[in-house]
């Protein structure tokens, strides 16, 4: 797949990132690579092969499943810089 200029002034935007139009076109070939690169490993036969999640296999360690209270509101909050009832308090980020 190959990518011109109009379509990386789409993605950039689509990003919210600033990239000089003197820049697009060198930034097209370098995606363009990416996505060829990306192609070929499509083409792997991966037949047979198990998933993994690491290349060192290792066990999932497992502990008892206990059920506790749950009651520390106080020690949970009592770090908290201000909190009302027992909850944290935190500025409004979103307007």
């Amino acid at each position: 797949m190959s990518l011109d200029k109009a379509t990386v002034a789409k993605i950039a935007h689509l990003a919210r990132i600033k990239v000089p139009e003197a820049d697009q076109d060198h930034l097209a070939q370098e995606l363009s690579a990416i996505l060829a690169f990306v192609a070929q490993l499509d083409e792997v036969d991966t037949e047979g092969v198990a998933p993994m999640t690491s290349v060192v296999e290792h066990a999932l360690r497992w502990r008892d499943d206990v059920i506790d209270d749950g009651g520390n509101v106080e020690r949970v909050v009592s770090n908290a810089p201000e909190q009302v009832a027992g909850f944290y308090v935190v500025p409004k980020v979103v307007e």
